[in-house]
């Protein structure tokens, strides 16, 4: 069993917001069930060696000023972050079948296409590309090793009426028509709701969303080429299209 874990980082812009973020991307990442635990336990450590209290976000690793909200880093200096951060990126990219699949979305682009008019929409057909580029990996599993590779899909919560909509659509994508959309056979059940607090997988995932953002919307690789050998590729070493897709083309 494969579980793969999606979290989002940047923002999802209304139409007429679009300068303001023009770009947003959807992290994820694909943690088989025999190494859940072991990555569990290495968070854990991570956590009680920070002395970090809670979850940790992307967002939480901005610099820590006296009119922000407390969060559970701002008790750590600038260098205590980063050294964290970088601890993050290793759990990730020392484990070889732990693969990235992510999204990143020009948003303006995205808006000019005749069905995208809503912030729903935008966060759907970036999913969709994602789950389809999942279905794909979790074939080539299946042939690797000859026997059926099934997988499930976790998300983060976002409001109730976004997740709601999400587990109708989702549920659509299994049972829709072959001519309409991919054949999700190795998908099992719906889509996973969780809070990301709750949640080891969500939380790395929204740590590779943000390296993933930070590469294209800020021009910063930094953290992206700590994780960039987790990506899935092809079998000629291609990422985009594999383990990145870049939406709309």
């Amino acid at each position: 069993m494969q579980i793969f874990f999606i979290d989002e980082s940047g923002t999802l812009p209304p139409p007429d917001k679009v300068d303001n973020a023009p770009t947003f991307a959807l992290g994820g990442l694909v943690i088989p069930e025999d190494l859940w635990h072991e990555i569990d336990k290495e968070l854990a450590r991570l956590k009680a060696q920070y002395s970090v209290v809670g979850e940790i976000k992307w967002r939480f690793f901005a610099p820590t000023r006296p009119e922000h909200k407390t969060t559970p880093l701002s008790h750590l200096s600038a260098q205590e972050k980063e050294n964290l951060r970088n601890a993050l990126y290793e759990i990730i990219s020392k484990y070889k079948s732990v693969r990235i699949i992510s999204a990143v979305v020009d948003v303006r682009k995205a808006y000019a296409l005749s069905y995208v008019n809503t912030v729903q929409d935008l966060y759907w057909y970036a999913y969709k590309q994602m789950t389809e580029r999942f279905q794909y990996y979790l074939q080539d599993l299946s042939r690797t090793v000859g026997s059926k590779i099934n997988g499930i899909i976790i998300c983060d919560h976002r409001q109730p009426q976004d997740d709601q909509q999400l587990r109708i659509l989702h549920h659509r994508l299994l049972t829709g028509s072959k001519n309409s959309f991919s054949t999700y056979e190795n998908l099992i059940e719906g889509v996973f709701i969780a809070p990301s607090d709750l949640s080891v997988g969500i939380q790395l995932a929204d740590m590779v969303g943000g390296a993933i953002f930070r590469k294209y919307a800020r021009n910063d690789e930094r953290y992206f080429q700590k994780i960039e050998s987790s990506f899935r590729r092809s079998a000629t070493g291609r990422l985009e299209g594999y383990g990145l897709v870049r939406w709309p083309k």
